[in-house]
């Protein structure tokens, strides 16, 4: 698969994302919804591992990529769904667009990729700026709704950690083996917060969740972590991060058309000053840069008939 079709999937996916979890929730609760997708995640990844002829290697290197994939996913979906109880989904994509910042700074820490230069530094500013917009916005909403905006953050926090720990580690692997060696750490993980929460298999789940939960399990997972991977062995951890720019808007707008969320003049404030932002982090050290080296030169004209 083309690398540009991947990323066009992955947009879909993480557009559509957000609200999938909320539904899945519904009546059944947050630990029943991720569980249940994760375990029909695992499934599927494990299924087309064999179908496809892989193997999961488990040499001493493999093991260290299941164990950094597979907490970084159980910790980024326990919060995100935990958060997802608190605010619109819309949010939760428009805080995932704070990706790429945290990946970069990581990154830089841990890669050496590009550092924080005057451009991204401002950019940052304007970034966290929108941030701050959106935590105002929560705090006239309730202290539930901070409660849901911090559990977001927590989930970008390791997602980023987790990205940028196995680009660090450069062992080149397909996308399924990862996604599948990761959820073979984290589903007993989610098996085991279920267990020690006290939570029972509901007697009913409503059409919605259910079909939430399989989606969320064939695409979101098991489809979503493979080309996530695919996509982030090939290019650098950076720009695997702008596929956070894309998704914010389309989420809002999809919770907003299917959902019936409500958003706020401050939210779009806050989403534009966060896409503004990134959009300097990303491309600002361009423009900069081409506009110093478009200055003015001389030209030497024909002599006038």
């Amino acid at each position: 698969m083309s690398i540009p079709l991947a990323y066009i999937i992955v947009v879909l996916i993480w557009s559509t994302t957000p609200l999938a979890i909320k539904w899945s929730g519904e009546g059944a609760g947050f630990l029943f919804g991720v569980t249940a997708r994760m375990i029909i995640g695992v499934t599927l990844v494990l299924t087309l591992i064999r179908i496809m002829g892989l193997t999961l290697p488990w040499h001493r290197r493999a093991r260290k990529i299941y164990l950094i994939s597979g907490l970084g996913i159980y910790t980024a979906m326990l919060s995100v769904y935990w958060a997802a109880q608190f605010i619109p989904s819309g949010w939760i994509s428009v805080l995932f667009g704070l990706t790429p910042i945290t990946t970069g700074i990581m990154a830089r820490l841990w890669l050496n990729e590009r550092g924080l230069t005057r451009p991204r530094l401002f950019s940052l500013m304007i970034a966290l700026a929108g941030l701050i917009v959106i935590f105002l916005q929560g705090a006239e909403l309730g202290v539930n709704t901070l409660y849901g905006v911090g559990g977001v953050l927590v989930s970008v926090l390791s997602h980023s950690l987790s990205s940028v720990w196995i680009k660090r580690d450069g062992l080149q692997m397909h996308g399924l083996l990862v996604t599948g060696g990761g959820l073979l750490v984290s589903v007993p993980l989610f098996l085991l917060t279920w267990f020690f929460s006290g939570e029972v298999i509901p007697d009913q789940v409503s059409a919605r969740a259910l079909s939430s939960i399989i989606y969320l399990g064939v695409v979101g997972t098991g489809i979503g972590f493979a080309l996530y991977y695919f996509i982030l062995r090939h290019v650098e951890a950076t720009k695997v991060a702008m596929l956070t720019m894309i998704t914010p808007v389309m989420a809002l707008l999809i919770g907003l058309l299917l959902n019936g969320e409500q958003i706020k003049p401050q939210v779009w404030l806050g989403t534009g000053l966060i896409m503004l932002g990134l959009t300097g982090f990303q491309l600002g050290e361009r423009i900069v840069s081409k506009l110093k080296n478009s200055g003015p030169r001389s030209v030497n004209r024909e002599p006038a008939v």
